[in-house]
């Protein structure tokens, strides 16, 4: 008798353990989600409004602001949304960055627009994006997989790109355009699994953050797969 109330009361004490790591785990399954939902819903709001920058930029006629101009604007209001993330203003921030990034997005457009075969290099780019994002994010969302091994490659991946951006306007680096190209369609491709992965594993919890990620990601997959594609165009 007293060794089955010895068995009840460790099958008690088992039940009681496991019911707390049940509650706990539906609770980061619960934030995962919110964090998921609000990211997404975010994102498609800014890359909009990116859109109408863009278009805005291309009906006033702006000039191409240069990489100097833009590198400076983008890693200010990059700053900024990191010092608010946390806060209302951070979505304020947001809408900023992605809004200035747009408005640099038009002139480029403009000018790919105005070729030949222009409006096909546009949508061809514009739709693999898409399809590229839509398919590394379901992969990611799907596959459960953690690529937080990638962490690595991206420091050193961005680095190499910034540093080859900066030696490009020192030295004439033409010949290595689709390299550097094809190197940030890849660079933006690990990203894309990356934060989409930190996000599904509670690695990251701010869906501002992660928003800005996704929206970078997209922005230099896209513009580097209408250089590619431009450049093919050309041969």
């Amino acid at each position: 008798m007293a060794e089955q109330n010895l068995r009840t009361a460790a099958i008690a004490a088992r039940t009681a353990d496991a019911v707390p790591g049940s509650l706990q785990g539906s609770q980061a399954g619960v934030e995962v989600s919110r964090v998921l939902r609000n990211t997404y819903m975010l994102l498609g709001m800014t890359l909009g409004f990116s859109a109408l920058m863009a278009m805005l930029a291309m009906a006033l006629g702006a000039p191409y602001l240069g990489p100097i101009v833009t590198l400076i604007g983008f890693f200010a209001l990059l700053f900024a949304v990191h010092k608010t993330a946390n806060s209302s203003l951070g979505l304020v921030m947001v809408f900023a960055l992605t809004g200035f990034m747009g408005f640099t997005l038009g002139p480029i457009l403009g000018f790919y627009l105005s070729l030949a075969n222009g409006p096909a290099l546009v949508a061809s780019a514009l739709g693999s994006t898409a399809a590229a994002f839509v398919g590394l994010s379901a992969y990611a969302l799907v596959s459960r997989k953690d690529f937080s091994f990638l962490s690595g490659f991206l420091v050193v991946g961005f680095f190499v790109i910034l540093g080859s951006i900066l030696a490009s306007l020192i030295f004439d680096l033409s010949a290595f355009h689709g390299t550097i190209s094809a190197a940030v369609v890849l660079f933006a491709s690990a990203m894309i699994l990356w934060q989409t992965s930190a996000i599904i594993h509670g690695g990251e919890t701010n869906y501002i953050l992660a928003t800005v990620g996704l929206y970078v990601s997209i922005y230099n997959l896209f513009l580097s797969l209408l250089q590619l594609f431009g450049m093919a165009g050309d041969d």
